[in-house]
């Protein structure tokens, strides 16, 4: 399973939705997922791919990982995913 098949499933699991209802140009919040949902999706993208997202949940525009839509943020996990080796 591809980076973007596995964040699009987690997102969806977390908005409950199908994941085919998740397009790459979605917006969490247009997706229905709340701060609390979001930090929970950071979890489990921690978990899933075993890196660590700079993420602080209490200032999330000033972070360095974008999360304005489901492509910034499979785009951000590549990266983090690169810099790991």
């Amino acid at each position: 399973m591809s980076i973007q098949d596995q964040v699009i499933a987690i997102i969806a699991e977390q908005a409950l939705l199908e994941p085919s209802d998740v397009h790459l140009d979605s917006r969490l919040e247009d997706l229905g997922i709340d701060s609390l949902g979001l930090v929970e999706c950071i979890f489990a993208i921690e978990e899933t791919f075993d890196i660590s997202v700079p993420f602080n949940a209490n200032a999330p525009e000033a972070s360095d990982f974008d999360i304005s839509s489901v492509a910034s943020i499979i785009a951000g996990i590549e990266q983090l995913k690169r810099d790991q080796s």
